[in-house]
């Protein structure tokens, strides 16, 4: 793999964990209402992609509606966790992502797994636990739970990825297209005085939602589909690794988070589980969105 794809994916995938902290300002800084700021991100997204809209994909329900779980929807649920977690352990808790989706391609699409994949889906669920009971864990607690349900939709639409006809950029139009039409109206119902918050920082507002509707979702996915068209999936995947570390750090230098030695140690183990299930093949879900469902 040339240096300058190398050096495109570390940036994403640095791009992908400054979205985290960028998500974390604005809905517990700026006080966003979490769905309204995904609708918002998705409306962003939709207008540049729209062009990838035509032609209309065979199926296009079953593909709006697995852009909706591994898009806006799981996006949603995951910036509501962040109103009440730290990036750092949401970070590692969304590591959850990846044994979530082995688990349901076993009883789902009949996958089968070995005993190396089996020890990955246990070393993952291990250290997101010890994460989760580090004390930074425990005191965002309610919040982690909300990033767990965002894992288990994004996994759940990971799986029928590879079941619809339809490549990763218009999957990305059409995720964004979906998110915003469930999403806004959810929004209103669900979430008092949404626009509030945005009219008082508007430019603040704007600012987050440019980068991760803009630089995010679209810039940093489309280098990211671009590799995976020109290299092997096996070379390309292991890089979304780097984004929960990225994470991590970013979490610990911008906002404070408190990362100690269980937070660290859960990390780590997590980490080694998810490289071995990255690394092994699978014939019945696409690995591509394995670690990274939030298109």
């Amino acid at each position: 793999m040339p240096a300058r794809t190398i050096a495109l994916l570390i940036l994403v995938n640095l791009l992908w964990a400054l979205n985290v902290v960028v998500s974390k300002v604005a809905v517990d800084d700026l006080g966003m209402p979490p769905i309204f700021y995904a609708a918002l991100r998705a409306l962003l997204t939709v207008i540049v992609l729209a062009p990838l809209l035509r032609p209309l994909p065979r199926n296009w329900p079953l593909v709006s509606a697995v852009g909706l779980a591994i898009g806006g929807g799981s996006f949603a649920l995951f910036a509501i966790g962040l109103a009440n977690a730290s990036p750092s352990t949401a970070g590692i808790v969304s590591l959850s992502g990846a044994p979530m989706t082995v688990l349901l391609a076993i009883v789902l699409l009949g996958e089968n797994v070995g005993w190396r994949r089996g020890v990955g889906i246990a070393l993952a669920i291990l250290g997101v636990v010890i994460a989760i009971a580090s004390p930074s864990g425990w005191e965002s607690s309610a919040g982690l739970g909300w990033i767990a349900l965002s894992c288990l939709v994004g996994a759940l639409g990971s799986v029928y990825v590879k079941k619809i006809d339809v490549g990763g950029k218009p999957l990305q139009a059409w995720s964004a297209l979906a998110s915003f039409v469930v999403l806004l109206p959810f929004a209103f119902v669900t979430e008092p005085a949404p626009v509030e918050p945005l009219m008082a920082n508007p430019l603040k507002v704007l600012g987050c939602l440019i980068f991760a509707g803009l630089v995010v979702s679209v810039y940093a996915h489309v280098i990211y589909f671009n590799a995976l068209k020109e290299h092997d999936a096996n070379l390309v995947v292991p890089f979304t690794l780097l984004h929960p570390l990225m994470t991590v750090a970013l979490g610990a230098w911008l906002t404070g988070d408190s990362v100690g030695v269980p937070l660290l140690v859960g990390g780590a183990v997590a980490v080694a589980g998810v490289a071995i299930l990255v690394l092994r093949p699978s014939e019945t879900f696409t690995k591509r969105l394995l670690v990274r469902s939030r298109l």
